[in-house]
């Protein structure tokens, strides 16, 4: 089973559908569901990081402490305009785990690329 915060591979889909491509992702759905059903909802983890200035993006870099934990090789971006809802058996493995002020950060993305208000 997977945990919301994970950084993990899989064989992430392409929008087209036919195609994939093994890369990070990081697991946004809540554990109550992650346990209970086969699907989980990721965002894709990138390392192209030219568009980190953007609310909807997460820079993730490995050599600072926060992002040390999230077993990516280089700094990433983790991007909430690009979710997807996959199988957990397409996850091939966990590299690490975003640490808790990250996933502060990824909420605060997520409002914002989903248009959420705060209360």
């Amino acid at each position: 089973m997977v945990h919301r915060g994970d950084v993990v591979i899989l064989n992430f889909p392409f929008t087209n559908g036919k195609q994939s491509k093994v890369r990070p992702a990081l697991v946004i759905q809540n554990d109550t569901d992650n346990q209970r059903l086969p699907k989980t909802i990721v965002a894709m983890i990138t390392g192209n990081i030219r568009r980190s200035h953007e609310p909807t993006h997460l820079l993730v870099d490995p050599t600072t402490k926060d992002g040390a934990s999230s077993g990516l090789i280089g700094p990433s971006l983790a991007v909430f305009v690009n979710l997807f809802t996959v199988d957990q058996s397409a996850i091939l493995r966990t590299l690490g785990k975003l640490s808790v002020s990250q996933m502060c950060q990824a909420d605060s993305c997520l409002q914002v690329a989903l248009s959420l208000k705060t209360s």
